[in-house]
């Protein structure tokens, strides 16, 4: 049987490294309402939380590591003491189980920078999911794995106490950069690991001089040449992924280093609301046997399950091993980018669908991390509402947003890397008004950037943002090219764009002081 004592766990009954059917055994037999789909994936439930907890993140403030640490909503501080708190808090409840389950896995597929991984957890549905998610190793490297880089303490079914200082709920997901460890309290989310794996990512990949990106990455199968995809949630990131003529390098997680680009995951965790296998067929024949199926509803006599049925919640996810894509390219590390494409999901209905970006504009446009939310999808949302996430990935960072800026530029400039900006959002007016961009036009954008025929195509300049909008692409009316020519009022649409504008400019405000006159200026104006 595994040891935990190093940890204060006396617990015996310890699995480490179950296999899919052992862990299936496991969650049938002692998860709450866990059960099978049709397909044979496992579904599972993550409880009161069914997404991410951002407010709740806590970083340990330390004298080794504070002066490097971007402090403020997105890291917020926390007392060493306090977190020595959680994690005897965490310790005690694992202490009450009958059962842990151990992963010990590896982040990063470039063994040069990959961390070794342990997640020490109560329900073997986060056992399964880390499984996916990690670099799953092979027998000969399990007995030689050693002490981990990291480790997950997730007792998330137990909370923490919210008149602990510091503490602001009965969540809280605390890291201590200087013990590699982190603690989960009071959320039961599975997304919270995998996100935690990539926060430590974010601060020791740049100290190597290395980029780490929020993106998903495909290759060319013949060069071997790569491109990135930057998108917040809900731009089509991990769907313009799943492309059968490329090779699947990730879909979420990667590192740029001066050998190319290497995926940090061994799985992808693809959204599921409304999923199809006529929109996405990789996607939804992935969601099989050995595959996590979180908070979905299906159907009690067949168990097929309804991915149009957002009643528990929108974010509805499927978790699964990336060899279940038949394109997948493994090991997942590919050559330098030849593309860095950031996609936005404009429900302004202003952006153009594809422009081509100057080396200070990507820079602008890559700390700016703009995609914008409809009205519906949160209470109080009544019209469009744009949202900025520094380098697409906000939540996750832990320097400053310039410091992940300055390595893109340096590497863009260094390996004379295209640069794009694509809106999968609104065209013929705003959410409300206009259509959402087909998808077949994204597909075509994207494969006509992949193919290198808009490397000279014909540009416009847009007279608001100052971005050279492609105005040739094949397989793409001309006419929706030029966002302005697909409104009926084209005063409605100067109006909306300057509306738009003054939002990015007054978003950047809190970043101007950090880049350059050139950056600054690479941005829209406001007036």
């Amino acid at each position: 049987m595994f040891d935990l004592s190093q940890y204060e766990i006396e617990v015996k009954k310890i699995f480490r490294n179950a296999s899919p059917a052992a862990l299936y055994e496991e969650a049938l037999r002692y998860e709450k309402n866990a059960t099978l789909a049709d397909t044979g994936a496992l579904i599972a439930y993550s409880g009161d939380k069914t997404g991410r907890s951002p407010k709740d993140k806590r970083i340990v403030k330390h004298s080794d590591s504070e002066n490097d640490v971007w402090w403020g909503t997105v890291n917020i501080g926390l007392d060493e003491q306090v977190f020595c708190v959680n994690r005897e808090r965490a310790i005690d409840y694992l202490n009450t189980r009958q059962r842990l389950y151990v992963l010990d896995a590896f982040a990063g597929w470039d063994p040069k920078y990959r961390i070794k991984v342990r997640v020490i957890c109560a329900r073997p549905y986060h056992a399964l999911f880390m499984h996916n998610m990690l670099i799953r190793p092979t027998r000969e490297e399990l007995e030689t794995f050693g002490e981990p880089d990291c480790v997950i303490i997730n007792a998330g079914a137990f909370p923490a106490n919210r008149y602990t200082t510091g503490m602001t709920s009965k969540t809280s997901v605390d890291l201590s950069l200087e013990r590699r460890e982190v603690v989960i309290l009071g959320t039961q989310y599975a997304g919270e690991m995998k996100k935690a794996v990539f926060t430590l990512m974010n601060y020791l990949m740049p100290k190597d001089g290395v980029l780490p990106m929020h993106c998903s990455a495909t290759c060319d199968p013949e060069t071997d040449s790569s491109s990135v995809l930057f998108g917040l949630s809900g731009t089509g990131k991990t769907t313009l992924s799943a492309d059968p003529k490329r090779g699947l390098i990730g879909d979420d997680e990667h590192c740029w280093t001066d050998h190319g680009v290497f995926n940090i995951e061994g799985g992808c965790y693809a959204k599921a609301i409304y999923l199809t296998r006529e929109a996405e067929p990789q996607i939804f024949d992935a969601l099989r046997y050995g595959a996590v199926l979180e908070n979905v509803v299906y159907d009690q006599a067949d168990h097929h399950v309804d991915f149009d049925d957002s009643s528990i919640t929108e974010n509805t996810r499927g978790a699964y091993p990336i060899e279940y894509i038949p394109n997948a390219k493994i090991p997942c590390i590919s050559g330098q980018p030849t593309d860095v494409i950031f996609l936005t999901c404009d429900a302004f209905g202003v952006l153009p669908p594809v422009s081509r970006l100057t080396p200070e504009q990507a820079e602008y446009h890559f700390i700016s991390g703009y995609t914008a939310k409809v009205a519906g999808t949160e209470v109080g949302v009544t019209e469009p509402e744009a949202t900025f996430s520094p380098c697409f990935g906000g939540p996750f960072l832990v320097w400053h947003p310039g410091k992940y800026a300055e390595l893109l530029s340096e590497r863009i400039q260094r390996y004379d890397t295209n640069v794009w900006l694509i809106n999968t959002g609104w065209s013929g007016g705003a959410y409300g008004v206009g259509a959402r961009m087909k998808l077949a036009y994204t597909r075509a954008i994207v494969d006509a950037i992949h193919a290198g025929e808009l490397k000279d195509a014909p540009l416009q300049q847009e007279p608001c943002f100052g971005l050279n909008m492609v105005t040739k692409c094949p397989n793409v009316p001309d006419k929706i090219l030029i966002p302005r020519q697909t409104w009926a009022d084209g005063d409605a649409y100067d109006a909306t764009a300057k509306k738009l504008a003054k939002l990015f400019h007054d978003n950047f405000q809190s970043y101007a002081d950090g880049v350059s006159e050139k950056v600054r200026q690479a941005g829209p104006s406001p007036s």
